[in-house]
Parts: C-alpha cells; structure tokens; sequence
C-alpha cells in the first residue's frame, strides 16, 4: 500500500486549528467537519483568520478559509505555504541583535572597507555617539583598540555596528519580519523598528556605558547548564546574585558579587557540574547595577520613546511586545534578566520566518537558536562571522534573502 506524505507540521496546524474552532464554536469539531456546518459563521471566521495571521504570520488570506473549509484542509494549506527552508516559498527574515560580549578589536573592519552602504551607516552611529564618547568609535574598531573591551566603548560600539549592519540589509531590500535584540543588541533593534531614534538611542547607549562602567567592580557573570528554576534556587541565599540570561532551558548565566558566585560555583563542583565564568569585572542585569538605575532614569526621561512599527520580541519580557518603548522600558532592562529564550522561542513560534539573521559582529546566538527551534530550524546566518568577513559573504547571504546585490567597493 502506498503512503500518503503529509507536508512538515501539518499535524502542528491542525491541532492548533481545532483548538482555536473549539473556543468559537464551544465544541471541539471533527478533523473533517464543514467549517459553515459546524456553525462558524463569516464574522468567526474573519477572527479565526485574525488568529492565524497573529501566530503564523501572513500565511492565508480570509478566503482561504472558504475555499479549504475543514481543519484538515486548511492545515495542509497551511503547511505548502510553510515559509521555512526547503518549502520553496519566499523569504520571511528575522533580526536577532548580539549583546555585550560579542565585541573585539578589528570587528566588521573588511566589510567597512569593501561595503560603502556599511561605511556610510557606521560612520552615521559613530558620529551620533561621538559627543558622548569622546573618541570615534570606528577609530576604535579599526585600529585594534583594546578599550572596546571596556563597558564604556564596548555597548556603544556593539550599537552602532548593529544599526551599520542592519541598514546595510535594508539598504539592499531586507525587510525584517521581526526583531529580537540580546541586551545591549535592543537599542539597535529599537532604531530599526522606529521605537527609538538613532540619536536617543545612542545618548541613552553611552550614558549606560559610562554609568555601568563606573560602578563598583567585584562583580561577575558565570554560565551555567542549569535550568532557570535550579539557577534561581541556588542563588536565592545570596543577595547580590541574580540570573543575569536565560539562553536556552539549561543554558542560564547568573550575575552578582564574585565571591558569592565562587560559592555558588563550589556546590555546582561538588554534585560534578560544570560552570564557567565570563570575562568581566561587572555583574551586568544584577542587582549590583542598581546604583547606576537613577542615574541613569533622570537622563533617559526625557526622551521621547514610541512604539514598534514592526514586531518586536523584548528580552526584557520574553515575548512579543507593542508597548510604546520610553525610559521605564530602558531604566528596567538594566537589572532585569535577559529573557533572551523565551523571546527567542516565541519570535520562532509565532513568525515561522525562513531566515533568522544574527546582526552582530561574530556568532554568538545562532547555537542557541538552532536548539530553541529544533527540528523546524529556520535558516541561520550572520550578518558578519569575523573580522574578515567582507562583501562576497554578504553577496552570498543577500543573495539567499532573494535581496538586492551589496553595493559595489568604491574603485571597483
């Protein structure tokens, strides 16, 4: 007997659409039932389309729902039109913007060289934030500096390659179908989305820097494999400890006072389990930053914020967020965990893009994206994997985004 093949997570759609059918019709229907014998009406319908477009993305239009009128055959509709790779169909792209950590010397430097649309929105940011910094911060990346390991010009260069890197795909056509930034990496996804201006955004990105890197050090950040739960249980006899990131669901850095994070790390070692600390003499998203929060809420309350125009995935709440981005917003997310998983797994959930672009200046989150999203990965590609990486990786990667070629060097 031959099989019938069932497309990839058509069984996903369809249990999924029963479930919402349940909730307008008061019954759970058959697989096969008549959508209109059931007794859904043109006006639950139109809701029901509604809900679709809000978890799925623009998969169906509302005459769709007539024209396959049971679950099962709108399910399997559903699932030819599943825009991840392989299925054929266009191209959905996600922004994902690297946090702090990502920095190093010479970052992005060859596609500064060969991209004139990268050029052009680098040198916008870094003259942005040059009244605040002091120094240009392409003289720092360029020269190999090794204060871009300093808080002060790390956040403020990690923004504005973020911003240069996401214009340039714009510049080239690539239109996000959402953002997600990691910490740091939100400002840049705020500008994109019209929540902030590329000159709030870079006041606000310095004065964190500078307020952040003046605290007290004799803090720290450890990874660890727990869980959030087990992570929050062991640090709650320690008052300066907190979970600073939440990665993946045993993937969890705790932040706070070092000699509390050593005693931490002396249990994990004693039950055999590993952690290792990060670079850094700053317990970032910890309770130790909150000296810094008045500091910096008194700056940031007066400047206007507004909301996304496109949606975007706060790592501050861990989901899908359309409340208008203003200094509370910035004030909290100094202190708050980074709830980068949560967002993350709801952005791939919901937006089912094809494409999920790491903007920022080497690979940081793609592993961690590739496991929240399993066996439905979508593509994940960088931006830029390296100092090194230039033009013809970037011709490569807007030519899988079905966008426009990158402007050619100048003198070519």
């Amino acid at each position: 007997m031959t099989m019938t093949s069932v497309p990839p997570r058509e069984h996903l759609y369809r249990d999924w659409l029963l479930e919402r059918l349940s909730h307008y019709l008061g019954r759970r229907p058959a697989p096969d039932s008549d959508f209109a014998v059931s007794g859904l009406d043109s006006v639950a319908a139109l809701s029901l389309y509604g809900d679709i477009e809000e978890a799925f993305g623009p998969l169906v239009e509302p005459t769709d729902i007539r024209e396959y009128p049971t679950a099962r055959l709108l399910a399997r509709h559903l699932a030819c039109r599943d825009v991840r790779p392989g299925a054929g169909h266009r191209v959905r792209t996600a922004f994902v913007f690297t946090g702090l950590g990502a920095q190093h010397p010479g970052m992005t430097a060859a596609l500064y060289i060969q991209c004139p649309d990268y050029r052009t929105a680098l040198d916008e940011a870094a003259e942005a934030l040059l009244p605040y910094t002091g120094v240009s911060v392409v003289d720092l990346i360029l020269s190999g500096d090794t204060r871009l390991h300093q808080t002060a010009f790390a956040q403020p260069s990690l923004f504005a390659v973020g911003y240069a890197l996401a214009r340039m795909l714009e510049q080239a056509g690539v239109v996000p179908a959402a953002v997600l930034g990691q910490g740091i990496g939100e400002y840049a996804a705020a500008v994109v989305v019209g929540a902030l201006t590329l000159p709030d955004a870079a006041k606000l990105v310095a004065i964190r820097g500078a307020f952040l890197q003046y605290l007290p050090s004799g803090g720290g950040m450890m990874a660890t494999g727990l869980s959030p739960y087990e992570a929050a249980h062991l640090a709650a006899p320690e008052a300066t400890v907190g979970i600073g990131v939440i990665n993946g669901p045993r993937s969890t850095v705790l932040s706070g006072d070092r000699g509390a994070l050593e005693r931490i790390e002396d249990q994990l070692r004693a039950r055999g389990q590993r952690c290792i600390h990060l670079p850094g003499t700053h317990a970032f998203h910890s309770p130790l930053m909150e000296p810094a929060v008045p500091r910096f809420e008194a700056v940031a309350r007066r400047l206007p914020g507004g909301a996304p125009r496109l949606p975007f995935y706060s790592t501050v709440r861990g989901r899908l967020t359309t409340e208008p981005l203003h200094s509370g917003y910035w004030t909290e997310q100094i202190t708050a965990p980074v709830r980068f998983a949560e967002a993350a797994r709801q952005l791939l959930d919901q937006q089912a893009p094809s494409h999920v672009v790491e903007i920022g200046p080497r690979t940081v989150l793609i592993p961690y994206l590739r496991r929240l999203a399993g066996r439905g990965t979508p593509a994940c590609r960088m931006a830029c994997a390296g100092p090194r990486s230039g033009a013809e990786e970037v011709r490569k990667l807007l030519a899988e985004l079905q966008a426009r070629p990158v402007s050619a060097p100048v003198g070519s």
